[in-house]
């Protein structure tokens, strides 16, 4: 069958259709709610007698151990709290979850959570089955807090909203308890201690480190990939054990003159999303607006008040649309110092975007904003009490029809899909142009893009005979029912990675026992089978099929309106996942993974050679390396080899066999032997002598830079430009490694992304810098702009200030690091190569990396010498496709083509005595359409531009990789770049053109 994925945005209609299906649960209440005695045993002790405030009190923040310990005391006091250990964070601290609920579900606590999870998953039910366990069950919703922790109000309000919970005993709060289970958790706990502890010392939110170890900002980007201990933890709760029907997500930072923004939230949504979860936020979001009118609360906007859109997958909330839940974000202004909101022209007349404007508030406290987020929790509390069965029954109606469209022919019309067919078809004459409704408007948008930007097609599904519509449904374009991840690719450590991946979210994976065949194709066994045919469908589809964008332009010829984050990110090409897309219904001898896979153990040769061999197309064996060379092993880097280009060898000793027998047990890594000793071309390994630059304050680039090099045993060292200035580097280090920040600081660098590569591309924070983290341009300078959701969030300072406050000094371990790149720091960065150190710059520190060494290559993205404007080229988040040089050993192991992670990062063009000066382009653009996933406006531009570089200079090497090969922890099919750029560093034989 085929389905139509979008639904008319017609509020009045939806919210009365939808609320239709069910009566209040307040108006069938039969039994009066059960005494307040009955509820706590024991007086609970109030915010006030804790810590001598109440909670939103100006200058004053709770942290996370306060949190911690005040919760374990209202759990003791009340018989509605029960806290759950839930993992640990990235820093060690638990993460602790409340559940609150009336006392007497907690009896029954564990049939809820059944019901949730068989409602959830939606397999092997009836409908009556699944009404009948709708009525036995209670709505499920999550409440979260702090997951940026510098826009401190969102732990305080759920401070605030567990603490109400607990001890009100009005008939809404009865209605609430009796009817839904809350999971209220803190989700950034190593956050919160920071910045409330530094706050209250020092008074400001310019802290010195990231406020997540790793991710910062970027913490709200991780959970498709589940990188951090966090985003683990808290995806194992949503989607493995629990599965909230609504969840929401709080954030600090409204839109300047209002606030709040609160859903509904504006075009694009994603099309592989289940329609109803986008109308259920529309729903949800208009019972939450119902709310703030009713209790005079003005200044809440919508839709186009903010840039939140539901198209990127990968957040807190927008995972969960994914998941087939009501995802719900809002952003509310606040600070512990008092703020003002200011009049703003646009924010001051209402629209549809914003029913009832909020007039200039010269102050504006953080107790206010509080209030206004305990008003959007109890609107959410208020629709899934009266709403419960509904509620319930939706998301298995959700995961019903996804296993059905999984289970037949279906097709999901993409916008330049639709462009493409339907010029195509006027190309041949089967369709005049008269015939399309919307096709002047198209033909207009595609002209820079891939090739169209959607147009209106009422009236183009009206059967089969209308030709656009049979095109649009050819078999070929129908839905895959399913994914074969073979055995035998290259890389299978990072593809049984990437199932793992897909498993912390939820998804069914299935293990061949055997070999098996499909469509005339045969698979070895332990090969991983997907089918679409589950619940999940949504988040299948989109981490294996490339997302299209839609052509977001406001009027011909205008600049593209920027994404909320990344249009294409499909996880599969990220990581460099061989699969084949499976058309028709298959079946084979496949076992469902009840707990993570394990990649099958390595071989070893039985006999005692004079040494082994080891490939070098798995990143993992970077992991074997590291450890060897920790170990005291002789490892060398072969040009050939037996096993291809960069071969790895170690000679054998007594100590060798135990440790290729872990490494082969833990990675799956296999070792060939050698019955001699290798001759030809080679390098004898050494352990790296690694500097990661670093900024005061903390760069995502950077931090993403060290979870990776962590998870697979490299040695660093984080230096910062105090460090650099120094000198005396090659003493020290054997590479330094540039991500997005330190070559721009004394005097620029070329085409720049997300704002120097320091930070996210969009972010919740609308002005802020990209998404909150501090800009790379700032170098590291002391006094940086406070991050999204400090005390600015909102509006302006309304003076004051704590009285007989003194700010603490900054602790001398981070002053040190403060300072900006200079010419001084250049120089020493220079030196550091002559001298036989590597430089490895990456995303847009690859720019400075060409202007700081005279590289003889300039802006490829010119039309008339001019850089192209944004109306020409933009390409904010996306997979693109570059051709390899594999016989340059930088590209060893990765093949001729590798999809890559672009975000308007440079490109270069090499001047024409370019290779005569020693410089080699390693990967480039090959053709005019390079776009894999997401929205490339203008990529025709992109042709013959090169993107990565390599270069030696005096005794030393340069090494330019200008898209983002880091990028969040997710491009696993990059790593080798990287991991080769660092060995190439000690190993001086291994050169191009051998």
């Amino acid at each position: 069958m085929f389905t139509f994925r979008r639904l008319p945005a017609v509020f009045a209609v939806l919210l009365a259709v939808i609320l239709s299906g069910g009566t209040p649960r307040a108006q069938t209440r039969a039994a009066a709610p059960p005494a307040p005695a009955q509820r706590a045993a024991v007086p609970l002790t109030t915010p006030m007698a804790e810590w001598g405030h109440n909670i939103g009190d100006d200058y004053f923040l709770v942290n996370y151990q306060q949190l911690l310990a005040y919760w374990k005391k209202l759990e003791k006091e009340s018989n509605r709290i029960h806290l759950v250990d839930i993992g640990r964070s990235s820093e060690g601290r638990p993460m602790m979850m409340a559940i609150i609920t009336a006392p007497a579900n907690y009896q029954k606590l564990a049939q809820y959570k059944s019901i949730a999870s068989r409602l959830a998953n939606a397999d092997g039910l009836t409908d009556d089955q699944a009404r009948a366990l709708a009525r036995d069950g209670k709505a499920v919703v999550w409440i979260d807090g702090g997951l940026h922790a510098t826009e401190t109000l969102g732990a305080q309000q759920l401070l605030e909203h567990v603490w109400q919970m607990a001890s009100r005993t009005d008939p809404e709060t009865v209605r609430f308890l009796d009817d839904v289970i809350q999971l209220c958790v803190l989700v950034n706990p190593d956050g919160m201690d920071l910045v409330s502890d530094w706050y209250m010392k020092h008074g400001n939110m310019q802290i010195p480190v990231l406020y997540n170890k790793y991710a910062g900002h970027d913490d709200n980007r991780d959970f498709y990939m589940a990188a951090l201990a966090e985003s683990t933890n808290i995806d194992r709760v949503m989607y493995r054990e629990w599965y909230p029907q609504i969840m929401y997500n709080h954030h600090q930072t409204g839109p300047q003159g209002t606030v709040m923004f609160a859903a509904p939230f504006r075009d694009p949504y994603n099309y592989y999303q289940h329609p109803y979860a986008i109308a259920g936020i529309d729903v949800v979001g208009a019972m939450m607006l119902e709310r703030f009118l009713t209790e005079g609360k003005p200044g809440v906007t919508q839709r186009r008040g903010a840039p939140y859109s539901t198209w990127f997958n990968g957040g807190l909330r927008t995972t969960a649309h994914f998941h087939n839940m009501i995802g719900i974000l809002t952003e509310t202004i606040g600070s512990p110092d008092p703020i003002s909101i200011p009049f703003v022209t646009t924010k001051a007349m209402g629209d549809s975007n914003l029913w009832y404007p909020i007039k200039p508030q010269p102050e504006w406290h953080m107790r206010q904003s509080i209030e206004y987020s305990i008003t959007a929790n109890r609107a959410i509390l208020d629709y899934a009490s009266r709403y419960r069965e509904k509620v319930l029954y939706n998301i298995y109606r959700m995961g019903r029809d996804e296993i059905q469209w999984g289970s037949e022919d279906h097709w999901t019309f993409t916008p330049h899909e639709m462009a493409r067919v339907q010029e195509g078809l006027v190309a041949k004459g089967d369709i005049a142009p008269s015939e399309i409704p919307g096709a002047a408007s198209t033909s207009a948008a595609g002209r820079g893009g891939r090739g169209g930007g959607g147009g209106g097609f009422a009236g183009a599904g009206r059967g089969g005979t209308n030709p656009l519509y049979a095109a649009l449904t050819s078999p070929e374009l129908r839905d895959p029912r399913g994914f074969v991840l073979p055995a035998d690719q290259p890389d299978f450590g990072t593809a049984t990675k990437f199932v793992n991946t897909l498993m912390k979210t939820g998804i069914v994976i299935h293990r061949a026992t055997a070999p098996f065949t499909v469509g005339g194709k045969s698979y070895p066994a332990n090969s991983y089978v997907v089918k679409t045919a589950q619940a999940f469908r949504p988040h299948v589809m989109d981490m294996f099929e490339p997302q299209d964008h839609p052509d977001d332009i406001p009027y011909p010829g205008g600049p593209p309106t920027p994404p909320y984050d990344a249009t294409g990110y499909t996880l599969a090409f990220q990581m460099g996942v061989k699969f084949d897309r499976i058309l028709d219904d298959f079946t084979g001898p496949f076992e469902k993974l009840t707990d993570f896979a394990k990649v099958p153990a390595g071989k070893i040769a039985a006999q005692a050679p004079a040494g082994y061999y080891f490939t070098h197309q798995a990143n993992d064996s970077f992991t074997v390396v590291n450890r060897l060379l920790a170990a005291g092993e002789d490892v060398s880097w072969l040009q050939t080899g037996p096993l291809g280009p960069g071969t790895f060898y170690v000679a054998a000793k007594p100590t060798t066999r135990p440790l290729l027998q872990k490494a082969a047990t833990d990675l799956g890594i296999s070792f060939e032997s050698a019955a001699t000793a290798p001759t030809g071309t080679m390098s004898h390994l050494k352990k790296l002598r690694i500097g990661l630059f670093d900024t005061y304050g903390g760069g995502m680039p950077s931090g993403w830079t060290r979870l990776i090099l962590e998870n697979f045993e490299f040695p660093y060292e984080r230096v910062y430009p105090p460090d650099l200035d120094k000198g005396d580097l090659r003493a020290r280090f054997d590479v330094l490694v540039f991500n997005g920040a330190g070559l721009q600081g004394a005097g620029g660098g070329g085409r720049g992304g997300r704002g120097g590569g320091d930070a996210a591309p969009g972010g919740d924070a609308p002005g802020a810098t990209a998404g909150g983290g501090r800009a790379a341009g700032a170098a590291g300078a002391p006094g940086a702009a406070p991050q999204a959701g400090g005390r600015e969030a909102g509006g302006g300072r309304a003076g004051g200030g704590r009285g007989g406050f003194t700010p603490e000094p900054i602790p001398a371990e981070f002053a040190q690091r403060q300072g900006q790149v200079s010419a001084q720091t250049i120089a020493a960065v220079k030196q550091f190569v002559q001298e036989g150190g590597t430089v490895i710059a990456i995303g847009s520190a690859a720019g400075g990396a060409v202007q700081q060494f005279g590289l003889p290559a300039t802006n490829h993205l010119v039309e008339n010498e001019v850089p192209l404007p944004r109306e020409k080229f933009y390409v904010p988040g996306a997979v693109l496709r570059v051709a390899l040089d594999d016989t340059n050993p930088l590209a060893a192991g990765l093949g001729k083509e590798l999809d890559v992670f672009f975000d308007n990062n440079p490109v270069f063009k090499l001047a024409p005595d370019a290779a005569a000066k020693g410089l080699r382009r390693v990967a480039w653009f090959a053709d005019a359409t390079p776009l894999r996933s997401g929205w490339a406006w203008g990529q025709q531009y992109l042709e013959k531009g090169v993107v990565m570089m390599e270069t030696s200079m005096g005794q030393g090497r340069v090494f330019i990789m200008a898209p983002e090969v880091l990028f969040r922890s997710q491009p696993h099919g990059n790593y080798k770049l990287f991991f080769n750029g660092l060995y190439l560093s000690v190993a001086a034989e291994i050169k191009a053109g051998q």
